[in-house]
């Protein structure tokens, strides 16, 4: 499947594939301006992006990725993904070679207590999107955190289709990444907020840990949504990272 995507900034810069969490699309990446050739993608049935039918893995959602590639004449890329879109950069950088330099912002490789992924889910499938959405947003934002973005994330959340967002989160909640982490011969950058209830700095840093070639980063005065939170902070980290020789 060829995700929903736009392709923006200038045609002689880098082009960096930004990846979303689960339940966002491209609006994470609204106050976010690095000066790349920047590919914003939604997964499925989020956004503008198909909803496709069944269930899906992290692999699934990582070939829809490789297809968009294929499909825009993208041979290589940098790619930065948040949670979700980040589990997906970690396929692509162990099983392809699409990836040549790497950005992973709080995410998780994987989960060893899946009870709240259980209870989420039982949750979604049983009474739909709005009686999870609240506990959902509010692990994304700091409680001081602007309540009109929060509420603009929360009303994007509910329009995500509920089938593609279970299969999804069923894709998070099963997912093992550990082994790939030694796969990863790239060079990573790896970021953690300090007030991410959802994939804590513990989690993020053993990723970091675990990578033969990475730096980590701790943005204090953010939740899981960090990008939204501090853009700029995490943008001067990118800019390191990415137009690093």
């Amino acid at each position: 499947m060829i995700p929903h995507h736009t392709l923006t900034g200038p045609d002689d810069a880098p082009v960096l594939v930004l990846g979303n969490a689960l339940g966002t699309t491209t609006e994470l990446w609204r106050e976010f301006s690095p000066p790349f050739r920047l590919l914003r993608f939604d997964h499925r049935g989020h956004g503008l992006s198909n909803a496709v039918p069944g269930p899906c893995t992290i692999e699934a959602l990582a070939n829809d990725v490789v297809e968009l590639l294929d499909h825009l004449g993208l041979r290589q890329v940098y790619y930065c993904g948040v949670s979700l879109g980040g589990m997906v950069g970690m396929w692509l950088a162990a099983h392809t070679d699409r990836i040549s330099r790497l950005a992973l912002v709080c995410t998780a490789a994987w989960y060893p207590d899946k009870t709240m992924w259980d209870e989420r889910i039982s949750t979604i499938r049983e009474l739909g999107m709005e009686p999870a959405a609240d506990a959902i947003v509010s692990r994304w934002f700091t409680p001081s955190f602007s309540p009109a973005v929060v509420s603009h994330f929360r009303s994007e959340l509910l329009k995500v289709d509920v089938p593609s967002y279970l299969a999804c989160a069923e894709a998070v909640r099963d997912m093992d990444l550990r082994a790939d982490l030694a796969k990863i011969d790239v060079p990573t950058v790896v970021i953690a907020a300090a007030q991410d209830h959802a994939t804590p700095p513990d989690v993020v840093r053993h990723i970091a840990d675990e990578l033969r070639d990475s730096d980590l980063y701790i943005v204090g005065d953010a939740a899981h949504l960090a990008v939204v939170e501090a853009p700029r902070t995490i943008s001067v980290i990118l800019d390191g990272h990415f137009w690093s020789d």
